[in-house]
C-alpha cells in the first residue's frame, strides 16, 4: 500500500507562492494555495502601475513556464519589461485559468493563524508528527490541514510607519486620510489626490524615488504641484545607485533620472529630517522632526511613506520559529541580506537549508522571508520555493543544488541605506518630461514585488 502524497499549504497566491505550488504538482505534491484576495497576484495588483527593473525572462518561474506551455500560453517576448498589470494578466492569470493550479487555489482566503492540530506552541512531546491546521477567513472562519506549509505571504500589506523610530509618528493614525504608504499612482488613477498639490515623499528606496519623479513629471503638467523630498539621512547622493554600473539598465536609469532631479532642484530636501509628529493645521498637515525646542517642520497637503515593509508575524504566533532579531528574517539568511553590512542588491542562491524553521515542514519564502530587509529579486523566490519543495519531496540533493544564475547588478545599493520601499516604484514616462526626467525610456520600477 503507497502512503498518500504530502500536503503543502501555500500563503500567498503571487508570483513566488503561485511557482511553490507549480514545483509542488511536479514533484508529485498535493498544494492549497491561500489568496487572501478575490484573485491571484493581489499584491501585485496594487502596483499594476509600476513597470518593473526587470524583463520577462527574469520574471517567469520554469516549473509555472511548462504548466503554462501545456496550455498552449504564448509566452512574452523576454526582453520586454513588464509593468505589474501585466505581469498578472500575462502571467498570473493564465495560470490561475488555464493550467492544473486552477482547482489547487483558494481565494478570498485570509490565513488568519497556523498551529500544529492539536499542540499549542509550548507541547513538544509528538509535535513533529501533527499535522499543520490552517486557520482561514473565506466567508465564515475555516480550517484545513496539511502537512507542510511555506509562507509567501509577502509584506507589501505591512508598510513601515513615518515614524523615524519604527514606531508611527505621533498623530500619524490620525492623520490616515491624508497619507497614502507604497507607490500610489500619482498620475494616473490617484491623479486628483496629487494634482495641484504639495506633496511630501517620505523615503530614500526605490519607490520614494521613483515617487519623486513622478510628481516632477506631475508638475510638468500641472505647475502648481510641488514635491518635497523628506529624508531621514544626511546624503541624499546615497539614492543615486549605480547609474551605467548596474547590469539591471532600467534600475541604473532610474538613478542617473533621478540624480538628475536633485542637481537641478526639481523639489525640496529636506535631509537629516526624522519624522516625529503628524499633525492637521488649517486643512493641511503639518510634518516635524526632532525635539520641541529644536523641532524642524514643513506643512504639506498630502504625505506619501515610502519607508519599506515589514513582515506581518501574528498569523504565526502559535509556531515554532526562529527569527534575527533586527532583521525578522531567517537567522542563516539575515547575514547575507542585512543593509547594515552589505550594501549590493543582490544575495546568493539559497534554498530549504537557510530558510528552515524549528517547526519542522514549515517555510517563510519570497519577500516575507527578507523580514525588513530590502531589494527582493522574484527570481530568488522562485529558486527559494523550488529548493524548499524538493526537499518536502525527498529529494535533498535537488534541495542543495543551486539553479539559479541571477544578473549581476554591480552596483551597491544605497550604501547601507535601511530606508526602503522594497525597490517598487512609478511607471514610466507618460508625457514629455522635464529636464530632470529626459532619460530615454527610463524605467522606475521593481525587481522585488513577490
Amino acid at each position: 500500500m503507497t502512503s498518500r502524497p504530502k500536503t503543502v499549504a501555500i500563503v500567498g497566491g503571487g508570483p513566488v507562492g503561485l511557482a511553490a505550488a507549480a514545483h509542488a504538482i511536479e514533484q508529485g505534491l498535493v498544494p492549497t494555495v491561500f489568496e487572501a484576495g478575490p484573485a491571484v497576484g493581489h499584491a501585485v495588483r496594487q502596483w499594476s502601475h509600476v513597470r518593473m527593473f526587470s524583463p520577462w525572462e527574469y520574471n517567469i518561474d520554469k516549473a509555472c513556464g511548462r504548466l503554462l506551455q501545456r496550455s498552449g500560453w504564448n509566452g512574452p517576448d523576454p526582453k520586454q519589461y513588464p509593468t505589474g498589470g501585466e505581469l498578472v494578466e500575462r502571467y498570473l492569470v493564465p495560470l490561475q485559468e488555464r493550467t492544473a493550479l486552477a482547482a489547487r487555489i483558494k481565494t478570498s482566503a485570509r490565513v488568519t493563524a497556523i498551529s500544529r492540530a492539536g499542540f499549542d506552541k509550548m507541547k513538544t512531546t509528538g509535535r513533529e508528527n501533527a499535522p499543520f491546521e490552517i486557520r482561514y477567513q473565506n466567508g465564515s472562519e475555516q480550517t484545513l490541514t496539511a502537512d507542510a506549509v511555506i509562507d509567501v505571504s509577502g509584506s507589501w500589506f505591512s508598510p513601515n510607519p513615518a515614524g523615524a523610530d519604527g514606531l508611527p509618528a505621533l498623530g500619524e493614525h490620525d492623520c490616515r486620510d491624508r497619507i497614502v504608504y507604497g507607490m500610489p499612482d500619482i498620475r494616473g488613477r490617484h491623479r486628483g489626490r496629487f494634482a495641484g498639490r504639495t506633496v511630501g515623499v517620505v523615503g530614500s528606496g526605490h519607490s520614494a524615488i521613483g515617487n519623486l519623479i513622478e510628481l516632477v513629471r506631475l508638475r510638468d503638467e500641472d505647475p502648481n504641484t510641488r514635491a518635497v523630498w523628506i529624508l531621514r539621512g544626511d546624503k541624499p547622493e546615497k539614492s543615486f545607485g549605480g547609474g551605467a554600473n548596474d547590469k539591471l539598465a532600467a534600475r541604473g536609469e532610474l538613478g542617473s533620472t533621478f540624480e538628475k532631479c536633485v542637481k537641478s532642484g526639481s523639489f525640496e530636501i529636506l535631509a537629516g529630517f526624522r519624522t516625529k509628529l503628524i499633525a492637521q493645521v488649517d486643512g493641511r498637515l503639518r510634518v516635524a522632526s526632532g525635539t520641541a525646542c529644536c523641532a524642524k517642520q514643513v506643512l504639506v497637503d498630502e504625505l506619501i511613506v515610502s519607508t519599506g515593509f515589514r513582515p506581518d508575524l501574528e498569523p504565526l504566533r502559535e509556531l515554532r520559529t526562529t527569527l534575527d532579531g533586527a532583521l525578522e528574517a531567517p537567522p542563516a539568511l539575515a547575514p547575507l541580506i542585512d543593509p547594515n553590512v552589505h550594501s549590493c542588491g543582490t544575495v546568493r542562491p539559497h534554498g530549504a537549508r537557510e530558510l528552515a524553521h524549528p517547526e519542522t515542514g514549515f517555510f517563510i519564502a519570497g519577500m516575507k522571508s527578507y523580514g525588513r530587509a530590502p531589494t527582493f529579486l522574484m527570481l530568488t523566490g522562485y529558486e527559494q520555493v523550488r529548493s524548499i519543495i524538493s526537499s518536502l519531496a525527498g529529494d535533498h540533493a535537488a534541495a542543495e543544488r543551486v539553479e539559479l544564475l541571477l544578473p549581476e547588478t554591480g552596483v551597491c545599493n544605497l550604501s547601507g541605506s535601511t530606508d526602503e520601499a522594497g525597490g517598487c516604484c512609478a511607471d514610466g514616462p507618460k508625457s514629455e518630461p522635464s529636464a530632470c526626467t529626459a532619460t530615454a525610456a527610463a524605467k522606475t520600477g521593481s525587481t522585488c514585488c513577490a
